[in-house]
Order: structure tokens, then sequence, then C-alpha cells
């Protein structure tokens, strides 16, 4: 944090404060002035957690070196270029398409920009400043206290600026300040990406438009400056001679979460929006615009600590790509902090780009063009679950809701879609029983309704299994009762989808199991009936409803209807030719034995019905030996997952292994982690960032220190060797409705704190030890394990 904001900001600010509730969703909407806090501190830079780096991000790699800032709504990359300086702004809800109802001559749905969709970058902010010859540059993302800034020399004059997104006023603030003489002059520029005319008169510039699907969006910029003089010249914002000046930006479009009014909300002028809350939060001083974001941004931030003990002065004086570098040519040598640092990350990008607004799509709100891979969707059959593995974990628990508040407000169009369109003739995935309940998706989606790609009969299980989750943790009853109706709708899919089969024991006694229909085990192999994957979600899908059931006093009878469904499913076997658990019902494997996916281990993670404490040695040997054939190298989302299945088989080595193979540099095109720790998808010839892997990596470094289920607390499950001298994490939430505060010498715990939020009694385990405790919400409890 530059110096100078960091005296105004203590000046104006004391203790820190509590976190703010997020309630429900939140469109592009006016909000009241949002409280001016009393009291907050920054994180001084000798103890804060930072990526930093000796120069600014090029613009041709903005997507691998711009510095990600987001509320949740907005997002932007930020190049830091002190005479040229750019952001790419985002905002959640940019989206094209619509509800892409009209199936293809195969019964599957379109999957292009045009119907199904594509999000996009929302416009381009540059500050570009004259004569400004720059030395002795630092530009650094202080994720302790969620703010991106840099700093320089010009002459004798030092030079910084801060730039951050601001959930409580709802904006962008770039602030440029220095000390020494100096002052700035120059210009902002605010352009669209989709051919807009921006206008400007005072010190403010806008643009508006309209895409092809209807949606209203908008955007402007202010700018304030301390002496000299701001004016708008043409289409811009310029300023000369300031001392300081402040930069405000917001965006916003006209989607609404209401599927009654077709995901658009006609009352809202995005321009006058826009316009009024850039003016609003210009109004109010730089360091309490920045007090007041830091405020609410360490309100979640600090919920969680994690410590696995102090790298060396030589790693420290690294800059984060160089030591992202000699980490990987160096594997004997752990930086410590750094590996620390990753999990923060991903809690970073979860705040930011996750609170009360759409969830996290394949590249949450980060983008750096208008044809994104794949076009930044929600895929169904891993990613957009992966990124929400961490949040209740890392103690964001709210961050969690938006993939509910998503869910819940799509429902309308899924079911109706399903009703009408998924028991056509040419859709090879139909339920050949005829009959059809409850709603289904494709393996891709939009913000409308919309699915794309191919029919995904099984999506609706995992994303319910997603939402359960958060209620394990949380045991929030009007959360169980918002999610209710998305659980039940698929429950009723799945009552109608399973067919009858027979199957022969290895004893040769035969019986008749339910199985899924015609299906793929995402995502490789033929189409097949009973594939692992589905028997497994629908299995979990069964199990949760009938908890859901009895906690709610809601539809006994179906209850009881799906456990008898569930008594019946088919579960998988290890094939006596590969010694895997099989993912297809034969013992054949009729896939790609290093696929990236890890399909038929979905009921060992994120499942429990597969345990090393509960299962047969014979299952997980299945398991084991299916890890060891998958490899393990693969795409960074993929090794996330593998890492995470080595903690679950308490294999320490592989899960750490695993783990360091997310954080690898991505060179020459090739899978991992980026300067800006975006996590790169290698496409060949280029890569991609995909936020799953990011998500999915900091949770595999926690798995590997805490596991749970309800019922169960266990520390130190996987602890490698490399983080066994001396640790502690605390705020790490476990399943059943506890929170934990633990630490660790020599590889063993030596004090824990558990809190219930929620939970009442569960089993904690350390190695041999074990202990039942039984405590209230709101009790907390201290052990020292071993006594």
């Amino acid at each position: 944090m530059p110096e100078s904001s960091r005296r105004d900001f203590l000046r104006l600010t004391g203790a820190a404060g509590a976190g703010l509730a997020i309630v429900g969703a939140r469109p592009f909407a006016a909000h009241a002035e949002p409280e001016r806090p009393a009291g907050a501190t920054l994180v001084p830079d000798s103890e804060a957690t930072t990526l930093w780096y000796r120069t600014p991000a090029r613009e041709d790699q903005i997507i691998r070196e711009g510095l990600p800032i987001g509320n949740g709504r907005l997002g932007a990359l930020a190049g830091g270029d002190p005479a040229d300086d750019v952001l790419y702004l985002t905002d959640g809800s940019f989206w094209s398409g619509g509800r892409n109802d009209v199936p293809t001559d195969d019964g599957q749905l379109h999957y292009d920009g045009d119907g199904f969709g594509s999000f996009g970058v929302l416009a381009q902010v540059r500050v570009s400043l004259t004569d400004h010859t720059y030395s002795d540059y630092r530009r650094q993302l202080d994720l302790s206290n969620g703010v991106v800034s840099a700093s320089y020399r010009v002459d004798k004059a030092r030079y910084r600026r801060e730039v951050y997104a601001s959930h409580p006023d709802d904006v962008v603030v770039l602030r440029l300040t220095q000390t020494g003489g100096g002052s700035h002059s120059g210009s902002v520029s605010l352009v669209g990406t989709h051919g807009e005319t921006t206008a400007a008169s005072g010190s403010q510039a806008s643009f508006t438009g309209a895409l092809a699907n209807g949606l209203k969006y908008a955007a402007a910029v202010t700018a304030v400056g301390v002496g000299g003089r701001v004016r708008t010249d043409g289409a811009k914002v310029t300023f000369d001679g300031c001392r300081e000046v402040l930069v405000v930006i917001c965006a916003g479009t006209d989607y609404s979460p209401d599927a009654a009014k077709d995901f658009r909300d006609r009352t809202v002028d995005p321009l006058a929006l826009a316009r009024a809350k850039v003016a609003a939060a210009a109004r109010v001083a730089g360091v309490k615009l920045l007090a007041t974001h830091v405020k609410d941004y360490r309100g979640l931030y600090d919920r969680m600590t994690i410590d696995l003990g102090k790298s060396s002065p030589v790693q420290r004086a690294l800059d984060s790509w160089s030591r992202l570098a000699v980490r990987y040519t160096d594997p004997t040598t752990p930086d410590l902090e750094l590996e620390a640092s990753y999990v923060q990350y991903g809690r970073y990008l979860t705040i930011t780009g996750s609170r009360d607004g759409l969830p996290l799509n394949l590249q949450g709100l980060w983008i750096h063009n208008n044809n994104p891979d794949w076009f930044a969707d929600y895929h169904t059959d891993i990613n957009v679950q992966m990124n929400y593995w961490l949040a209740d974990p890392a103690g964001l628990g709210e961050c969690a809701d938006a993939l509910a508040d998503y869910c819940v407000s799509q429902l309308p169009v899924w079911t109706d879609v399903t009703r009408r369109l998924f028991n056509d003739s040419r859709n090879r995935f139909r339920n050949s029983s005829g009959k059809l309940a409850g709603w289904a998706i494709a393996f891709s989606t939009n913000i409308s309704g919309g699915s794309g790609w191919v029919w995904h009969p099984s999506g609706n299980a995992w994303l319910c299994n997603s939402l359960w989750r958060h209620y394990e943790y949380s045991q929030d009853r009007a959360y169980l009762e918002k999610i209710y109706p998305v659980l039940k709708g698929a429950a009723e899919f799945w009552q109608s989808r399973l067919i009858p089969t027979t199957v022969t024991d290895a004893n040769g006694a035969s019986r008749e199991v339910l199985v899924d229909d015609t299906a793929w085990s995402p995502e490789h192999g033929p189409d097949g009936k009973g594939n692992t994957y589905a028997q497994e979600l629908a299995w979990d899908l069964f199990a949760n409803m009938q908890v859901a059931c009895a906690r709610l006093g809601k539809d006994a009878d179906l209850a009881a209807a799906l456990k008898d469904l569930q008594s019946r499913l088919y579960l998988p076997r290890v094939s006596p030719k590969t010694g895997w658990l099989e993912e297809w019902m034969t013992p054949d494997n009729l896939g790609e034995t290093t696929h990236r996916h890890l399909s038929p281990l979905i009921g060992f993670y994120p499942g429990d019905r597969i345990a090393a404490d509960t299962s047969s040695k014979e299952l997980l040997d299945g398991v084991r030996n299916l890890l060891v054939a998958r490899g393990m190298d693969s795409f960074g989302w993929a090794v996330a997952w593998r890492s995470l299945c080595w903690s679950r088989l308490k294999d320490a080595d592989r899960a750490y292994q695993s783990y360091l193979t997310v954080l690898r540099p991505s060179m020459n095109n090739g899978n991992g982690t980026s300067a800006n720790f975006f996590d790169m998808y290698s496409q060949g010839s280029y890569t991609i960032f995909q936020i799953d892997a990011n998500l999915g990596g900091a949770t595999a470094a926690l798995e590997m220190l805490l596991y749970s289920r309800p019922g169960v607390i266990e520390f130190l499950p996987a602890l490698p060797h490399a983080w066994a001298a001396t640790g502690s994490v605390t705020g790490v939430g476990a399943r059943g409705g506890f929170e934990v505060d633990f630490r660790w010498q020599d590889g063993k715990v030596t004090r824990a704190t558990v809190r219930s939020v929620g939970g009442t009694t569960t089993e904690v385990r350390a190695g041999k030890w074990r202990r039942t405790i039984t405590l209230r919400p709101g009790e907390s409890t201290v052990l020292v394990p071993g006594r």
C-alpha cells in the first residue's frame, strides 16, 4: 500500500471493523450511501500478503500479467503502466444470447455465440499521462487489503497509484498520488467494445448501448483533481497540473435474476445509474473511499488465516513470477509463504468475484476479449462446481450464495425447457421410459435460462449436491428452504429417469437394479447406461433429499420413495481386468487411460459414499489404482482434483506433488500458473485462463490440513513433510456446521479450537486420537489432542 495513502487512511480510521452481511442477489441498482467507517486499519506492508512485480503488465499479455480487481459484479484487469494504464472492465451480467431453446437436428442444444451467447468485456478505460518517463517501478496486488497498486519515480518525485473495486460504493476507483513536488497531467478515455460512441461533458464521459438480445448496458467515468484543472476534451476527461487525481468508474446492465421478467429489469436506466454512482463516489475523498472498501473487504478476508512457516530472505527478495519459477526448478526447497499465498489468492478471487451477484463462470469476472473459449460459460460437469469448493472451508460461505441464487433464478426456465425438449425423439439422452418430471440442463449454461452443447442428465444432481455442500457447512435452515425447490425438481427428474436392469455378481447370482439411462461419462468414452458418474450423483442426491425433507418437515412420501430408489441403485465395482473402479458398467476401459476428468471418482471426492475409514480395501484399492492410471499431470483443475483425491487417501506425498504441479509456471503456452497467478489452460498454440484450478488448487491445500464430513472432523489427514515443522490455520470451515482453528508442531496438532456455527455433535480426530464433542450454536471448545 502506498505510504501516503496509508498515512491518510490511518489518520481517518481506527481498529478493524466487522464484515458486512450478504443477503440475496444484488443486480445493478441504486443503493443507499454506504456507511463510512469510523474504524478500520490497513495491514502494514511488512505483514501483508502480496504478489509483486518489477514491470507493468504488457497489454498483449493482460490476461497473464494484469492484476484482477472486483466487487462481485464489476471486475477489471489492471495493467499498471504509469504512462498508459489500462483497465479491461467487465460486468458479470454482460452476456449475449438467451434461452436457446430451439433444438438442433439431433435433439441437442445450439452452442454458439448467437443463441447460446457469451460473456464479454464491457469497456476499456485508459489513463494516459504526459511527460512520464519513470524508474524504480514496483507493482503489487495486496491480498490482505484488497488493493492493486504501483509506485515509481519520475525525476525527484515519487508517484503512487491504487486501484480497487468497491463493493459498498459499487464502483472501480483509481487514485493517483505523488510526493516530492510532482504533478499529474493527462487524460482518461472510456471505450466500449461494440462500437459505442462515448460522449463527455463537465468532468464525466459515458456511453450506452444494447446487445442483439436486448440487454441494455452503459458505462461512465469521472475524474476529480486536487490542484490543477479537470475538464473534458472531445470524448476524453483531461486533467492538468493536479497533485492528486481520483478516477471513478462504473458500468452495468439491465439484467435481472428474474425469469418472470425474462431476466430484464426495464425500470433500470443503466446510463443514468452509472453516471449517478460515479458522481456520488467522486464526492467522497479518496482516502474515505479506500477506508470503506478495505473495511468491507477485510470483513471477509480476515476470517481465515494460514501459516505454513517462513520463507527465506532470498525467496522474499524475488518478485512473484521469479518465485514461481525458482520453486518449480528447485523442487526440494519449499517456499512456504508462497505456497500459503496461493490459498489466499484463491480467497481473494472468491471475494472479488462472487459476492451477491452472478456466480463465477469459467473465467470469473476477468477476460480480455469478446470471444472467450467456451464463451466463458458455466460448465456443469466439474468447472462451476469446483469454483465453489473453496468458499466454505475458506471462511467465505456467503460467497457461495451466488451459485444458489443463480440456480433458483434459472429454475423456471430450466424446468420449462426440460418439459418441452428433453424427451424429443431425436435426443439420444432422453428418458427411454417416456416419463419426465423436474428439470435438466446441458453441459453448458448461460445467465438467461439457456443451455448449450449436449444434454447433461447428471448435471442437475451435481449442481444440487454442490448447493447441499454449502448447507452442510452452514446448517442454515433459511438457505435450505431457498434451495429446496431446486433439489426437489432434480429428485423428481431422477424418479422419472432411472430404468431397471439385471446384473450378475461374482458368484453368478442375478438381481434387478436401477441405472441411469443413456448418458456420457464426462468427457470421454461412449454413451452408456449406468455410468458410475451418474449412479454416484443420483445416490448423493437421494441421500441429501431425505435429510432435507426430514429437517424441513416436508414431502415424507417423496423421501420414502427416494430411500427405496437409493437402495436399489447399481453401485460401481472394481474391474477384475484393470483393478480400477469401473467407469462404465463393464470391466473394460472404454476411454482414455490418462483422461483429465475423474468422473468415476465423484463418489470419493467431492462425495463421501466411498471414504478411507468406511470403505473396503478392495474399493479403496480400485480408487487408488484408477488415480495412478490417470497420471499426475494434466490441466490445472484436473490436477487439483487429483490432489484432493490423494488427500482423501491420506497420501500426503502425492497430494502435495499435485498441489505443486498446479503452481508450476505456465511457459511456452503450457499448463500452469501465469505471472498474475491465474491458472492457464493450454490449447496448444495459446493458453486461456480458467479460474476453477485457482479455487480447486487452494481447496486442495486446505484438504491436506483438514478433512470433514457430517459427524467427523480430522486434523492433518495428509500433511506434507514440507509443512510439518510448524504451522497454523484459523477460521477453517468444517462440514456439519463447525469452524476450527489449530496449530501443529513436528507434524502433530498441539492445540485446537472448534466452534459451532450451527452444528451440534461431531467426532474430532488427530491421528489415532478421538474425541466426541457436543456444542450448541455459538459455543466453542478447546482441545489438546493426546490429553
